[in-house]
């Protein structure tokens, strides 16, 4: 399995990226687990490929860790694989959104950010989205949002980062005007940076009250790692194969 990463000039990226290849790797003992990044690696996508087939692997799995079906996962990454080297068969995998297993993961970063589930019906959720040109990305991140509603929030709006409207401090302020009484900022990110970092700053100033972390190495995206693994190779994961998932804060 080759975890494909968007890459960050913020070292924070890289490091949530090897912690969760990490855990990949701990609830897949059997399974080779790396990682490459599509910009300010290493090791580069190509540079990881020509390493595996080096190494004398015949079958890979590119898996996008990005969250929607933006310009990188419907152009760059098919390209990449289009260059591997000759006899390395890869089958490129769909990317990590939408799942139940994502909104487990969200949620899980809300009551670590100190809400309980006794919140939620008084909870507005901004869904913060980095943001995207391409019409599947920004309906993906939409249909996050109607389904993270449906667990019983309050209200959650979708806002991006950048491209689309609404932002997310606009979206606090439309939840604000409904009378929601708490906002919360759930990232639709993969791993902390700068541009996480400035709205969840930004969230604050506009007077968010619970800002949540980004999905990072939590057991849920492991688990929904896995499973894109296994769609891939169009099988379905054994009860034996499932990682086991830690108790979540909220339970």
């Amino acid at each position: 399995m080759l975890l494909v990463a968007h890459g960050s000039r913020d070292p924070r990226h890289a490091a949530t990226v090897h912690a969760l290849v990490r855990r990949v790797r701990s609830g897949r003992p059997g399974l080779r687990v790396e990682a490459g990044f599509l910009d300010f690696g290493p090791p580069s996508v190509p540079a990881m490929l020509e390493s595996l087939a080096t190494e004398g692997a015949r079958d890979v799995v590119a898996l996008p860790l990005l969250l929607t079906r933006g310009f990188h996962a419907r152009i760059d990454i098919p390209a990449l694989i289009r260059q591997a080297p000759p006899g390395l068969r890869v089958v490129r995998a769909d990317v990590l959104a939408p799942s139940p297993l994502l909104l487990s993961a969200l949620e899980r970063r809300l009551y670590e950010a100190g809400l309980t589930p006794a919140d939620k019906s008084s909870t507005g959720v901004v869904l913060a989205s980095a943001g995207s040109t391409a019409p599947e990305a920004i309906a993906e991140v939409a249909h996050v949002a109607r389904e993270l509603r449906r667990t019983g929030w309050c209200s959650v709006r979708p806002a991006f980062a950048s491209g689309p409207l609404p932002r997310p401090r606009d979206a606090s302020r439309v939840l604000r005007a409904a009378g929601v009484p708490r906002v919360a900022l759930a990232p639709l990110f993969l791993a902390p940076g700068r541009l996480l970092d400035r709205l969840r700053a930004d969230a604050r100033h506009c007077g968010v009250d619970v800002c949540a972390d980004a999905l990072g190495d939590t057991p849920e995206t492991a688990l929904l790692v896995c499973h894109r693994h296994a769609s891939a190779l169009g099988s379905r994961m054994s009860a034996r194969d499932q990682p086991r998932l830690p108790e979540s804060p909220q339970q």
